[in-house]
């Protein structure tokens, strides 16, 4: 079996990218008796820009998604490999949540102050950047509105800059976006100001194929681990304290947050 792996979730910057495909090539070393007794190759790859349609492929060994397409999309098609622990403001062990942001030009000084305000937010599948905001907003709105106007910006760092040129006024990001982002690219959080968070989920998590056996996603944890203890220096660039088991349970939360914002009447962030 001809294998393929990407990591396309935190490349914030050029460096960031080269980082995550280094932790694959030490991933990769660590599988290489695994995928030699099998007669297996294994290659790292751009996922392209349809992620929905790359994580559905029956030849991805690793990637990592967003919680949010996994309980949707992907739900019951793919397998969790487990999730990454990070060192970032707003993590817990094997958990995040989103930063409420603000520009400098924005008075609001808390969630509820910004009604009327113009909000940004990445995508529509994303859980940081819609799911968590949405949750967040829900018990402020009136009759399923509570801002301005909302834009969809394709992208965390597209917020951000929106934010920054004063296209937008407020968004939510993603904690461990924000903290690369302030290390990687100052010029997009430089007056940014922080006006709350919101509740927490399970980290991305690290899939696999249905199409893995269980051996395989064993061995897969226990080669992401071992490549982090291996290279703390590049554990320590990506902001990796280790990895964490996960199950789909785990991020049973995430559709929690979607029903009661629904049952609150607000739908769709407005």
């Amino acid at each position: 079996m001809h294998w393929i792996a990407a990591l396309p979730m935190y490349n914030v910057a050029p460096e960031l990218a080269a980082d995550w495909r280094t932790l694959l090539a030490r991933v990769r070393e660590d599988l290489a008796p695994w995928l030699d007794a099998r007669g297996d190759t294994l290659d790292i790859v751009d996922p392209g820009p349809d992620l929905t349609a790359f994580w559905l492929r029956d030849d991805v060994l690793l990637s990592q998604t967003c919680g949010y397409p996994l309980v949707k999309a992907l739900a019951g098609r793919v397998q969790i490999v487990g999730a990454p622990d990070f060192d970032a403001p707003g993590c817990e062990p094997g958990a995040y949540r989103s930063v409420i942001v603000a520009g400098a030009h924005v008075d609001a000084r808390s969630i509820e102050d910004c009604r009327n305000l113009r909000a940004a937010y990445n995508d529509d599948d994303s859980n940081s950047g819609m799911n968590l905001f949405r949750h967040a907003v829900a018990p402020f709105a009136r009759d399923g509105r509570f801002f301005a106007s909302v834009t969809k910006t394709g992208a965390h760092l597209a917020s951000l800059a929106a934010i920054s040129e004063s296209h937008a006024d407020i968004a939510a990001i993603d904690c461990v976006t924000f903290a690369f982002a302030r290390s990687h690219e100052p010029a997009l959080t430089d007056g940014i100001r922080i006006l709350g968070t919101t509740a927490s989920a399970s980290a991305l998590p690290f899939i696999a194929s249905m199409r893995v056996p269980q051996t395989g996603i064993d061995i897969l944890f226990d080669a992401l681990a071992a490549a982090l203890v291996r290279d703390p220096a590049l554990a320590a660039r990506l902001r990796l304290k280790g990895v964490v088991r996960r199950t789909q349970a785990d991020y049973a939360p995430i559709l929690d947050y979607e029903r009661d914002a629904i049952a609150r009447g607000y739908p769709r962030l407005a």
